[in-house]
């Protein structure tokens, strides 16, 4: 197999079962998903040489379906950032354009469909990193309701954050990939019935969710929040305008409305996301896996030069996440972080009880070029404005594409209430169609 845009960490195979509804499908996984056998680094030389006894129930499940797992894709460090740039393991390359970024932290695993070198790919969305990849590759990605896939397996950056997620050339695909991952899982605590969480009348749709993906949103309410509509560069507006105004001519309804919660999401993301990562992080010692730097006996010394093994970019947000938890300051960053989590919930469930789907461009700029980025993170951060909203209100969004702007891939964020994946799947199937 050919990996001309670096979407691969480690070229493995493993084989799926001879029968089953994925059968002859091809699977790429995002490096930070463990499989048995097969290293997974998370992008990082903390765990170069890592390899899990045991593989992640989304794993299990999709090689039980018959799909065979092609590779371990590359990905930012441990998940952190939004261009697939701060992997140990070098960039992955946009196949839309090789001189730009792929978005992140699943870059690899969008660049590996776009490239036709899987079918399918998991990444996982802390904020936004399924859907931006997708957006910037022009490929589909779904980041699900929390607790509808397992995350057992999932090594961990921010628990309360991340899922998950299908990336795929077409929302039928992404669809069937997530009617096989999906459910309650005995290992995640986290897991729910989407049937018995929100009734079964709003649950899995007959057929599963890939029936869904039929283009009908004849009568669909579409809300178009202006705050995600600002500030974005203005080729990317025309474009996700325009897939919107297509989902009127095929029966939509269109209003539009405010989330005024939303403008302070990235901030209140990056606190709650870098304080559990230092919490989660503070694993990585030396003493029980991965990267060991051999001190003179000075446990402290042996331990500061362990983490060395951390990137830059990591390093940069477990130093903002213990300062965020310190003594001091947990009241004044963490706590009012999660009020602005509450209040950006409260604003898409009051959204919700007026309209069934709310649409809004996935990322608010064209794919960065490679290395643009890299000595701006405050650029890269705010890049995320309109993907960290969803992660805060746990709800399902897809990135589907709008079409071009300059040649480049623009992509149009669906999201939906929690569990009703299923609408959101006939949204962007009805754009898909146009």
């Amino acid at each position: 197999m050919s990996d001309e845009y670096d979407a691969f960490i480690t070229e493995e195979t493993i084989e799926g079962d001879d029968e089953g509804p994925l059968s002859g499908t091809t699977v790429a996984v995002k490096d930070n998903i463990s499989t048995a056998g097969v290293r997974t680094t998370c992008g990082s030389e903390m765990l170069a040489d890592y390899v899990p006894p045991y593989s992640a129930t989304a794993v299990e499940r999709l090689t039980d379906a018959g799909a065979t797992v092609v590779g371990k894709t590359n990905m930012d460090e441990f998940g952190m950032g939004t261009t697939t740039e701060t992997s140990a393991f070098g960039p992955t390359r946009n196949p839309a354009d090789p001189e730009r970024v792929p978005g992140g932290s699943s870059g690899g695993s969008a660049a590996a469909v776009a490239a036709g070198e899987a079918d399918v790919a998991l990444g996982s969305d802390t904020g936004g990193s399924v859907r931006c990849p997708a957006a910037f590759c022009g490929v589909v990605g779904i980041k699900p309701t929390y607790g509808l896939v397992s995350r057992y397996g999932l090594v961990a950056y921010a628990n309360s954050l991340e899922q998950i997620g299908p990336i795929a050339g077409t929302v039928e695909e992404a669809a069937e990939a997530l009617d096989v991952i999906a459910g309650p899982d005995p290992n995640d605590g986290t897991t729910r019935d989407p049937a018995e969480a929100v009734g079964a009348d709003a649950g899995v749709p007959e057929g599963g969710y890939a029936a869904a993906a039929d283009g009908d949103v004849d009568g669909l309410t579409v809300g178009v929040p202006t705050e995600l509509f600002e500030g974005a560069d203005e080729r990317v507006v025309e474009t996700v305008e325009a897939a919107i105004g297509d989902l009127e001519a095929r029966g939509a309804e269109t209003t539009e409305i405010s989330l005024p919660s939303v403008e302070h999401a990235v901030q209140a993301y990056y606190v709650i996301a870098t304080s559990e990562a230092s919490s989660n992080l503070a694993r990585f010692d030396g003493v029980r896996y991965g990267h060991r730097a051999e001190g003179d006996g000075n446990w402290n010394e042996s331990f500061a030069e362990t983490r060395e093994a951390f990137g830059a970019e990591v390093k940069r947000r477990i130093l903002l996440g213990t300062y965020a938890l310190s003594a001091g300051y947990h009241d004044k960053y963490y706590a009012k972080a999660q009020d602005a989590r509450e209040w950006v919930r409260q604003d898409f469930e009051d959204a919700f009880a007026d309209v069934d789907v709310i649409a809004s461009p996935t990322m608010p700029v064209l794919p960065f070029e490679l290395g643009e980025s890299l000595d701006d993170p405050l650029r890269m951060y705010l890049a995320d404005a309109n993907t960290t909203p969803v992660n805060l209100a746990n709800l399902p969004a897809i990135s589907v594409p709008a079409g071009e702007a300059d040649g480049l891939p623009v992509g149009l964020q669906i999201v939906g209430p929690k569990f009703d994946e299923a609408t959101v799947i006939r949204a962007a199937s009805a754009v898909e169609d146009r």
